[in-house]
This record gives C-alpha cells, sequence and structure tokens, in this order.
C-alpha cells in the first residue's frame, strides 16, 4: 500500500482540493509499476459521478448541450484502488474497505461487480459492507454488469444501495459527409 505522487494526482490534491487521499493494494504483488493513477478511465469515470463539479455548456459535438455534475459536487474523494487488469483479491478488497472505515468516510462507492450469490457468508463485497454498515457508511455498489435480463444484478445485499445504469429515449442524430459526397445518416442512443 502506497500514496499517490503521481502529477496528476498532485494537481488534485494540491489545486482543486477534491483528491485527498489514494491509496492501492496488491498483496499478491501481480502487478508490475503498481499506482493508484487511473490507466483506463474507470476511476475517473466513477469519481466524477460521484463529486464531479458542474461544468457548463457541455454537449456532444454541440448536440444534447446542457450542464453536467456530480452527485455531490462538494464531496472530496479518497480512492482505495484494489482491481487490476487481473482482476482483484478479496483480501485486498477487505483492506481497502477497513482503511476506509478507519479514515472516517461516509459513503464508499464501490464500482466492483462480482458473481451473483444469494449466499451473503461467501460473498466479500456483502460481508465488508455490513461491516461498514454497522460502522454507519452507506454503501452503493454498482448493480453487475450483466443483463439486462431477469436476474442479472449481481448486488443484492439488502444493505447496499445497488445502481445501475440505464439509458435515455434521447436520440442523437448527425450526417456525416464522406469525401465523395456520399452523405450518411448517425444515430446515437446516449447513455446516462
Amino acid at each position: 500500500m502506497e500514496t499517490a505522487n503521481d502529477d496528476h494526482l498532485k494537481l488534485l490534491f494540491n489545486v482543486y482540493n477534491k483528491l485527498i487521499g489514494a491509496r492501492f493494494y496488491d498483496s499478491k504483488g501481480l502487478n508490475s509499476g503498481v499506482s493508484v493513477r487511473d490507466t483506463q478511465g474507470h476511476g475517473t469515470h466513477t469519481a466524477s459521478i460521484a463529486a464531479g463539479n458542474q461544468v457548463t455548456n457541455v454537449s456532444f459535438f454541440g448536440l444534447a448541450q446542457g450542464n453536467a455534475r456530480g452527485a455531490v459536487p462538494s464531496a472530496r474523494i479518497a480512492v482505495y484502488k484494489v482491481y487490476w487488469e487481473e482482476g482483484c483479491d478479496a483480501q485486498d478488497i477487505l483492506s481497502a474497505f477497513d482503511d476506509a472505515i478507519s479514515d472516517g468516510v461516509d459513503i464508499l462507492s464501490v464500482s466492483l461487480g462480482g458473481e451473483k450469490s444469494d449466499d451473503y457468508s461467501i460473498d466479500p463485497i456483502a460481508i465488508f459492507a455490513f461491516h461498514a454498515m454497522q460502522n454507519g457508511i452507506l454503501i452503493s455498489q454498482s448493480a453487475g454488469n450483466n443483463g439486462p435480463g431477469p436476474r442479472s444484478v449481481s448486488s443484492i445485499a439488502p444493505w447496499i444501495l445497488s445502481v445501475a445504469a440505464s439509458n435515455t429515449d434521447r436520440k442523437i442524430i448527425d450526417k456525416v459527409i464522406l469525401g465523395d459526397n456520399t452523405t450518411l445518416v448517425v444515430r446515437m442512443t446516449r447513455c446516462i
């Protein structure tokens, strides 16, 4: 476990005062060059959903214009990175939960999904979340990456607030003109 010292993280620590702590966990030592730095955008994405500052006049190339912000822009973030390309280990998840409880966090946004289990005694996230809940911490977890379909939600422990992605009926329609002057109509549905 180490603390971040990356220039990008220093900017978040020192300028924005948004990121107040960052740790990583790699109990098996499988990851060379381990760092809390977000290498695939997932951590940045989930952090902005939770606590992103308001940004005005955002759009998708001029379409779907509006304002964007996280759920609680005034919140500050402590990062506990447990997931790697190889997956994650229950021991690392436990360590991160214990550190978050010890650090006095108010909410844990757990962007980890696992195999669905109706037996809470073998689901490490459900077990650790119960311990955090007993310490007054609200746990919000990804509902999972399967579905949509019956019984496709993997986060089902009743003490966890399960959050799922959705979409809206907003369709973005635009034209693409190719070099030979062929015009194509492009339709996209924006996921939220």
